[in-house]
């Protein structure tokens, strides 16, 4: 066995492995179907390693060996669907078909031309070269991309290009005289290597960008409240420490929320409608909550907001406006009146969350104190109480 069959075996493991995982890996990724097509175009494309043997052991060297250039193109079209797939980028079927007809007609047509010549050379290799040069301008044309992703655009660019250089070297080191001589050849050990490499390469940068994926949607999951859709009390708290480090000199408002008698609608209506009640009130959040301001369920029936530099006299108007609008949810039944009591506070990196958490929440309990249905202010810690039902502003 020659030293460019033995590669050929490795890459056909290889790319066999990887077409294994990427089915594997497609059962738990949100981009199932560009998984499968990456799948199928490692599988198609690790055929072409046993063709390329069949060329130097059988006598059908000519089917085989337009077989291998075949399986290989083939293979990295459905590569090229399924990344484009993965950065929401659509391929024109009608001309990947036409792409793939053409070059199968190049491949009979330049079969009999002296193999290792620079025009024989360069039209053997063009086609791979365009599918990849093509992927890679797609990944890297996608939005918002990350480091990875920029990576990957690079690298499919960068393997594409080297298809050109495997013609400048078919010439340099020759190819064989016939297509059964190829396996016998320093180029196919370069040939061969190279394309070791650059596989392992793009079919793990792949793996990586999918499994990523698959990280940041569990996280999203472990960070998401099913019931509501709003980030969880984790998910809320980590937002708001980012806020205070990048604003360590603003003063924010803290909005905590609370379903009135939550009990009371869970045991006369039965816990359906008091979880429609609680998604309800969170899509009433999200609504009224400007986009640059953070929200979250924070536990049960309580809600929390945070409006980035905004005062607590602004913060009381956004809170008067959700507590008139709670008596109109919808999905609750006709004869249920929902109402919230909400406590404001307001945030600094100097007091911390948690002193304004404290606040808002004796706030709240204010509220509720007082007869609920209603907004509290707090008052600055160091008075060390909260706005009485006299305060015009603060009781509603």
């Amino acid at each position: 066995m020659s030293g460019a069959t033995f590669l050929l075996a490795v890459n056909f493991i290889v790319a066999a492995c990887f077409s294994a995982v990427f089915a594997v890996v497609a059962t738990h990724s949100r981009s199932r179907v560009s998984a499968l097509w990456i799948a199928a175009g490692f599988g198609v494309a690790s055929l072409s390693a046993i063709c390329e043997i069949l060329v130097a052991y059988t006598s059908l060297d000519k089917l085989w060996a337009i077989s291998a250039f075949m399986t290989v193109l083939i293979g990295m079209v459905l590569l090229h669907v399924g990344i484009s797939g993965l950065f929401h980028r659509r391929v024109d079927w009608r001309i990947a078909a036409s792409f793939i007809g053409t070059s199968a007609v190049l491949a009979y047509a330049i079969y009999d031309l002296p193999r290792g010549t620079p025009l024989q050379a360069f039209l053997y290799q063009s086609p791979f070269a365009v599918v990849l040069l093509s992927a890679g301008f797609n990944v890297l044309k996608a939005r918002a991309g990350t480091g990875i992703d920029r990576f990957l655009g690079v690298l499919l660019l960068f393997t594409g290009m080297h298809f050109f250089a495997k013609a400048e070297l078919a010439v340099i080191f020759g190819s064989g005289t016939t297509a059964k001589d190829y396996v016998q050849t320093n180029y196919a050990l370069i040939s061969q290597s190279t394309t070791a490499v650059l596989v392992v390469g793009v079919g793990l940068t792949l793996l990586a960008t999918l499994v990523l994926g698959i990280m940041a949607d569990q996280r999203d999951e472990a960070e998401k409240d099913a019931l509501s859709g709003l980030p969880n009390r984790r998910a809320f708290e980590r937002a708001v420490r980012r806020l205070l480090k990048t604003a360590p000199d603003g003063e924010h408002a803290l909005i905590l929320c609370d379903l009135d008698h939550f009990k009371r609608i869970n045991d006369n209506y039965g816990h359906l409608v008091g979880d429609h009640a609680i998604k309800s009130f969170g899509d009433l959040l999200l609504n009224s909550v400007p986009s640059h301001g953070l929200v979250g369920r924070i536990g049960g029936e309580e809600f929390a907001i945070v409006l980035p530099n905004v005062d607590v006299e602004t913060a009381l108007l956004l809170a008067q406006a959700v507590r008139a609008a709670t008596t109109t949810m919808p999905y609750v039944p006709d004869d249920l009146h929902v109402t919230a009591s909400f406590g404001i506070s307001s945030l600094t990196s100097a007091a911390g969350l948690a002193e304004a958490y404290k606040q808002a929440d004796a706030a709240l309990y204010s509220a509720k104190k007082a007869g609920r249905n209603r907004v509290k202010i707090a008052v600055s810690s160091h008075e060390d109480r909260v706005d009485q039902p006299t305060s015009g502003r603060a009781d509603i």
